[in-house]
């Protein structure tokens, strides 16, 4: 694999997942970025590059206002790597508590700053496939008022129900013009990359079907021996109860030997952060952002 030496650094290629997966495996991650999926499916919104900080393969990435930043290093010396990258003025994002603990805990001259909109909520698979009890009737009723209402079938994703679910998209795009934040758009333009590779990237999930058009997708992978990661999911705004419906299907039939599912962040956006509190997370995973004190930061 041919890999530059920092401070060369190559763009993210597909090929690349051949060599990520396995250090991914290995670290067996909380933060949803680190898998290969999630790192080439926003390669573009993010900038994602990768290079070899000493012997330490590192993914350096460019914030939407255009700080550089890297992800925590991967393997290797990560003592080594983060002092080169963090002396060079570049901010580390993604690092959570373990990692922070382990490797950034009292090493002078360092910022270390919580991230809450960066913050992954991980919930309990069980209780988004049952909505069990008190907490969620609101959401059962909506999933009742869809179910009541609407002929549906739920299907496997599947290279079948391809052209759907762009149509579906593109119809996400077309209602939501001029109204959504940068962020969400490039959101639906990695969503439509992952429908057309989503067997090259190990991606499954589910379509639910309303007399026979797709009129919701939802995609997703493991994210470690215990917990799934819920990637991508639009449905018809139109159709009251259609998205609750979508959850709690794809946690009831999709990565049912997982624990936990993955919801990832909610970017600040007040809207998407009372929703996924409303799901009652057992857990916001941390993320941090570290920088060199007094370090001008690049970009």
């Amino acid at each position: 694999m041919d890999i530059p030496a920092y401070p060369d650094f190559r763009s993210l290629e597909l090929g690349d997942k051949a060599f990520l997966d396995p250090l991914l495996i290995r670290l067996q991650p909380r933060i949803s970025e680190f898998t290969f999926a999630n790192l080439y499916l926003f390669r573009k919104a993010h900038l994602y590059r990768l290079c070899l900080v000493g012997d330490s393969p590192v993914v350096l990435g460019s914030g939407y206002g255009g700080e550089e930043y890297f992800l925590p290093p991967l393997d290797g010396d990560i003592v080594k790597a983060l002092d080169a990258l963090l002396g060079d003025g570049r901010l580390l994002y993604g690092a959570d508590e373990s990692f922070v603990e382990r490797y950034l805990q009292g090493r002078e001259r360092t910022e270390i700053t919580e991230d809450r909109d960066s913050f992954d909520y991980l919930y309990l698979r069980r209780e988004l496939a049952e909505l069990p009890g008190n907490r969620f009737h609101k959401k059962r009723n909506r999933v009742r008022y869809f179910t009541g209402r609407h002929r549906h079938a739920v299907e496997p994703y599947s290279e079948k129900y391809l052209g759907g679910s762009l149509k579906l998209l593109e119809e996400w795009r077309r209602v939501r013009a001029g109204i959504e934040s940068a962020s969400l758009l490039r959101e639906a333009d990695a969503s439509e990359e992952a429908l057309s590779l989503a067997g090259l990237l190990g991606l499954q999930g589910l379509v639910v079907l309303v007399e026979g058009e797709v009129k919701a997708f939802v995609l997703g992978e493991k994210l470690n021996e215990t917990t799934s990661v819920c990637q991508f999911e639009k449905a018809d705004p139109f159709l009251e109860g259609l998205y609750q419906f979508a959850d709690s299907e794809y946690c009831r039939l999709c990565f049912t030997d997982c624990e936990y599912v993955n919801r990832e962040q909610d970017l600040g956006e007040p809207n998407l952060r009372r929703s996924k509190l409303s799901y009652h997370p057992v857990e916001l995973v941390k993320k941090f952002r570290v920088r060199r004190a007094g370090q001008q930061l690049v970009g």
